[in-house]
């Protein structure tokens, strides 16, 4: 028999099952955020569509205090384990099913059962599964979806985003980012077929995987301003956000070059700053000096514009040595710009500036040095 695993503050079997500790920060996100909803609510159900060994649920129920949990894996090879994993939560507090997703959320909905939090980890398109958590959440419920198909939002397969999400994906720097956009356009334009809408928690990016959690609204959240079609000049190495109308006119106002587009996404906030700062505090309570970290450059980075600078693209543009990271970033916010880090990737920051921008500021503190 293997050795139980241990995660935070619950134990489990892996039995079968596939387990990677490293992922536990996508967990902890997750976690985090059904405990402030209980919290602000009073309540909490959650559907967890892909279990496999549970650990997920028993991390929602002991640690966000959620009411009731159903989780549900498709393969039935890892339900006796799953079983086994939340044996002192069943009946009361749990149900366990070994169902395709897709048919767990049409008999949930038939039923007229909604959720206050929906988390479907799966593999691949985030796409296949928008329209069963849109079914099965409640107005004013979370829900976590995933995407792990880094091809399809890094432009590599273009014709594959626009059979999955309705949408062309080109490639730039920042195609990390523009997984997590892809992914809430997805979501945000399916709802507002639903005549609902939309709100952004948080939008993580970790590994290869695209990991996004909004809430649910009665109103349409979706308009030309926050649904639209992110430019790349890859001559000098600038962004710009073509309006619908203009999108016949897209060329970059820099040079006059076309601008690569990607498009529809969503081009609104990632993060809802207010909800982080309250998963933070709670990070800070429970002693989770990482997620605390994290969070906090999630806070930071959540006014920016759609896209990033990695330093490694800024120096070879501007065919120069980089100074540390935290000396850019103070020294464009001593010329007026914003800047911050991302924890997409380490090493590249957000900011308003343009790319000549950078490099002249870059420039210039080097002929101080």
């Amino acid at each position: 028999m293997k050795p139980l695993q241990r995660e935070r503050s619950v134990t489990f079997e892996v039995g079968a099952g596939f387990y990677r500790p490293k992922s536990r920060i996508v967990r902890d996100l997750g976690v985090l955020a059904a405990a402030v909803y209980q919290a602000q609510n009073g309540s909490l159900r959650v559907l967890d569509g892909l279990s496999a060994t549970g650990v997920r649920s028993l991390r929602y129920c002991h640690e966000a205090k959620a009411d009731w949990v159903w989780a549900n894996e498709g393969n039935p090879d890892l339900c006796n384990t799953l079983k086994q994993n939340l044996a002192t939560l069943l009946p009361d507090k749990a149900e366990v099913s070994s169902l395709n997703v897709h048919h767990l959320c049409m008999a949930r909905t038939l039923a007229g059962d909604r959720y206050d939090f929906v988390d479907i980890d799966a593999f691949g398109s985030g796409s296949q599964f928008v329209a069963d958590a849109l079914d099965v959440t409640k107005i004013g419920g979370l829900m976590y979806l995933t995407s792990t198909d880094g091809r399809t939002y890094s432009g590599r397969e273009p014709q594959r985003a626009l059979r999955q999400y309705g949408s062309f994906m080109r490639s730039h720097p920042s195609v990390q980012e523009q997984g997590l956009r892809l992914l809430l356009g997805n979501l945000v334009q399916q709802a507002a077929q639903r005549n609902l809408g939309i709100e952004p928690i948080f939008s993580f990016f970790w590994g290869d995987t695209c990991r996004v959690m909004a809430r649910l609204t009665h109103k349409p959240t979706l308009t030309e301003l926050n649904y639209g079609f992110l430019g790349y000049c890859h001559h000098c190495g600038n962004y710009h956000q073509p309006t619908w109308k203009k999108l016949s006119q897209a060329v970059c106002p820099h040079d006059d070059f076309p601008l690569t587009l990607s498009g529809a996404l969503w081009l609104g906030k990632l993060h809802n700053a207010d909800f982080l700062s309250e998963m933070a505090e709670l990070a800070k309570d429970w002693q989770w000096p990482d997620v605390v970290k994290l969070l906090t450059t999630m806070q930071s980075e959540s006014e920016f514009p759609p896209y990033f600078f990695p330093l490694k693209e800024i120096g070879y543009r501007g065919k120069l040595d980089l100074p540390p990271l935290d000396q850019l970033l103070t020294a464009l916010q001593t010329k007026d710009f914003q800047s911050s880090r991302t924890h997409i990737q380490t090493q590249a920051i957000k900011t308003n500036a343009s790319m000549q921008e950078i490099v002249a500021i870059i420039l210039n503190i080097s002929r101080i040095l």
